[in-house]
Formats: structure tokens, sequence, C-alpha cells
């Protein structure tokens, strides 16, 4: 098991006091990346003592302490998964052979770019969720969003360690570069376009850390596969953390489909809105933006990519050494989508070149097992309506589905006809102005806003009404 040093500046189970000139480079830019924290973190809440956990090892019993810490003071750390000794490559052409421990120099450039990538997706969604602890709907729900905040930033200083620690000064670059690029900027954005939509309100929000998050999910139980241990065993990590992003929101949003039925029964109409409440049908409409949305977080359906990265033993199938007996697969096909004349049509390709499209059928089944647990929601209250997932084709932006006008049955339909109907299947403007106009915030202990139902139980033993943020009394930050 790997010691943990707690007192270091940077706490870590990676011996970092054993390498002065990677610590004193890490220390450098621990700064920059608090200056960051401050300006683009949490607006308004930095002085607020937060009932958050923190990691404090790597071992699966009792690997955080939860207590109040005020968000610039939380202790971000590294931390590595324990090693599996004699580890060996588990897939691709390079199979059985020793997992690399240091970066092999023909995948340099191939691995920097992933580690970027999923490097730029963490500060990302603390920029895109920065303003909404101003409309929180409880204490509960503002902890929890400084908790995935707290905890994104703790993702960041896992590739951050990486860059520098095994990719010398462009790694120390790129690191620079990702507190240099910010959500929704148009002259320096992040990288994958999801992560620059704005998150404007908590249905948003939960839909976003329930689907996107999602996505986060597999790609790093793709690069925990990885023939580049440490990249393995940080992402085996970072996965324990992630869990808790799509719990917040499962049950965010089950909690509004709960609230939304609760009312319609109380009312004994449909008009929810009337009530304060968000009525099914628009949480349909975020249902299918955010979905499509993440599913172009997989890339195209056919890419050469990510067969390169399969057989080179860079990045393999979620749960490949679990799910899978084939780690080769260099005769296996695979059923892919592609547009047809009149609706989706599939073909069978080679499944290396297919990679993309496996891991994403893999998150949409994960994805339908909330889908219906909210339906049971709604059944259990006697409403006849019924969430689903939208096609693979609609509302997409990557892939052979790209700006195609798919309606979410997987019709292909004239782009006049997609247009004209475009409002009943995505958020208009005015959908979100009005869910906009329930995000009163609600701070008082215990108090719950209206639009949504209370959680079943409270973090670590707590009760629902416990102070889960004690805000600061003083001038606000």
């Amino acid at each position: 098991m790997s010691t943990v040093d707690h007192y270091d500046k940077i706490p870590n189970n990676v011996n970092l006091q054993r390498d002065r000139k990677l610590q004193r480079a890490l220390e450098k830019w621990q700064p920059n990346f608090l200056n960051w924290w401050v300006n683009m973190g949490p607006e308004g809440f930095q002085l607020d003592d937060i009932y958050l956990r923190t990691a404090i090892s790597a071992d699966s019993d009792g690997w955080a302490h939860f207590d109040y810490v005020k968000m610039p003071d939380y202790r971000w750390g590294i931390f590595l998964a324990d090693p599996v000794e004699g580890r060996t490559i588990g897939f691709g052409d390079v199979a059985d052979e020793p997992a690399w421990q240091q970066v092999p120099g023909e995948h340099r450039n191939a691995l920097k770019r992933l580690i970027v990538t999923q490097g730029d997706t963490e500060p990302a969604s603390v920029e895109q969720q920065r303003l909404l602890g101003h409309t929180c709907p409880s204490l509960y729900d503002l902890r929890n969003l400084f908790q995935v905040n707290v905890e994104e930033g703790r993702h960041l200083w896992a590739m951050v360690y990486l860059l520098h620690n095994y990719f010398g000064r462009d790694g120390r670059e790129e690191a620079e570069a990702l507190l240099f690029r910010n959500s929704g900027n148009p002259d320096k954005p992040r990288i994958l376009s999801a992560f620059n939509e704005p998150i404007s309100d908590w249905l948003h929000f939960f839909m976003f850390t329930y689907f996107t998050d999602r996505d986060g999910k597999f790609q790093l139980l793709s690069l925990a596969e990885s023939g580049f241990d440490p990249l393995a065993r940080t992402t085996r990590f970072m996965l324990t953390e992630e869990a808790h992003h799509m719990f917040v929101g499962e049950t965010g949003v089950l909690r509004v489909v709960q609230r939304a039925c609760e009312l319609m029964k109380e009312s004994k109409t449909e008009d929810v809105r009337a009530l304060g409440g968000i009525d099914l049908p628009l949480i349909q409409r975020y249902l299918n933006f955010w979905y499509s949305t993440s599913l172009d977080l997989f890339g195209g359906e056919v890419s050469s990519n990510a067969a390169a990265y399969f057989g080179a033993g860079l990045k393999g199938r979620a749960y490949e050494m679990k799910k899978y007996e084939n780690h080769v697969i260099l005769e296996d096909m695979y059923v892919v989508p592609k547009p047809g004349t009149d609706d989706i049509v599939e073909e069978h390709v080679p499944m290396r070149n297919a990679l993309n499209t496996v891991l994403r059928d893999s998150y949409a089944e994960d994805c339908q097992r909330g889908v219906d647990k909210w339906n049971r929601a709604i059944e259990s209250a006697g409403i006849d309506f019924t969430l689903t997932l939208p096609s693979v084709g609609f509302n997409r932006k990557i892939g052979v589905f790209q700006d195609m006008p798919i309606a979410p049955d997987g019709r292909i339909l004239s782009r006049e006809d997609y247009d004209a109907r475009k409002a009943d299947w995505l958020p208009s403007d005015a959908d979100q102005q009005y869910v906009a106009s329930l995000m009163a915030p609600v701070m008082e202990v215990g108090k719950m806003a209206n639009w949504l139902a209370p959680p079943t139980k409270g973090i670590k033993g707590k009760p629902i009404d416990f102070e889960y943020v004690r805000r600061y009394a003083g001038e606000k930050d």
C-alpha cells in the first residue's frame, strides 16, 4: 500500500519529496492554480466553511476525510492507486508485454494528447459551474456542487502531475495552458465543445453531472487499462471520486422528477409550471440536449485514431480485462449506425475502428439505468409519461450524423420539418428563462426549493437539515 505524505505542501503518495526538481516545479505551478481557482472557481463562497470530503489515501477503505474547510484551503493532492506487481499490458499488439513505467518515445505525442484532453475537461467544468452557488436550491445541494468542483480541481492536479513528471518542458507548458484556456471563451476555449456549453441553472447542472460526467467515467475506465502504468493508476483512483459526481446528477434529476409528479398529483393537472415546478416534457428536452451533447465526446463512429490507440496499448475498452476474452480483436467486426435514406441503418466495420462506438454503446447502456429509475418514480406516481434517451443521430455535432436533421426517434426529416419541430425536442430560450425564474437561492438550514424534492438522506450520516455550508458572516468575497 502506498504511503501518503499528508504534511507536504502538496499531499501525495508518489514520494514527491524524493524528486526535488519535480516538487519545485509543481510548487511553482501551485500558486497559479490557486489564482485560477479564486478567479474562475465558485464565485462568492471562497470564505465559507464547506463540509467536504478530502482524499487522504488511495486505499478503498477510509480513503476520504469529512470536515469543514474553506475551498482555497482544500488539500488538493496527487494520488495514484497502488501498483500491481508484475502488471502487463492487457490488450492490443503489445498484449502481455510489461506495462510501461516511462513514456515510450514512439507514443509520447499520443499519450500527451490523451492526458491534455482529459486534463482540460476538469477545470472546464468548474468554470461552467462557477455562478451556480448563487441560485442553490438548498445547502445540501450547494455543498454537493462544491464537492464536485474541488474534486474536478484535484483531477486537474492528477493530470498536471503526469505532464510535469513524464513530459519534460513541453509537459510543463501544457500544464500552464490548462489554466490559460477558459470555458466559453471565444478566443481560448476549452478543447471539447461540451465543456464550452453554459450551465446556467441547476437542471443543466444535474443533467451535466449525470450524462457528461458519465462520459468522463467511461473515458477514465478506458485510460485505466492503459499500458502506461502511471496513467492507469491515476485514472483508477479518479474513478473513486467520479462516482459521487454521477450520484449528484442521478439523484438531482430524480428529485426534480419526483417533485413534478407530486405537484401533478396534488393539483390534478399537468400544468406544474403554475405551481412553480418543472414539467416532465421540459425535463425530457434538457435530457435530449445533454445526452446528445455528451455522445459527441466519444468522437466519430469509425476512428483510425481509436484503432491506433488500442493497437499501441494506450487506451483499451472499458472493463477490458473483466468484460472481454479477446484482447487483440484483429478480425472481429462490430455494428455501427449510419444515416440511411429515411432512418438510421447499420453496417459492420472492423472492431478496432469501431472502438468509439463500442465505448459509446456501453455508456448508453449505463445511462439507461438512471433513466429507468426516473421512469419508475413517474410510474409509481400513476402518471402516464416516459422519459427516453433520444436516437444516437439526434442533435449531433460530430461523426456521421453531424448536423443532420434527425428526430429523437431516429427518423431522418427534411431540414424544414426538423427546424419547425426543434423547440419540441430541445430547451428553447423560453424554457430556460422559465427554469431561471425558479432559481431563487435557498440558504436556510433544512429548507428546500419548491421545484425539487428533498434527498432521501444526508451526507456521511448527517441529517438533511445539517448545516452543510456555514456562510461567512463578514463581507463576501
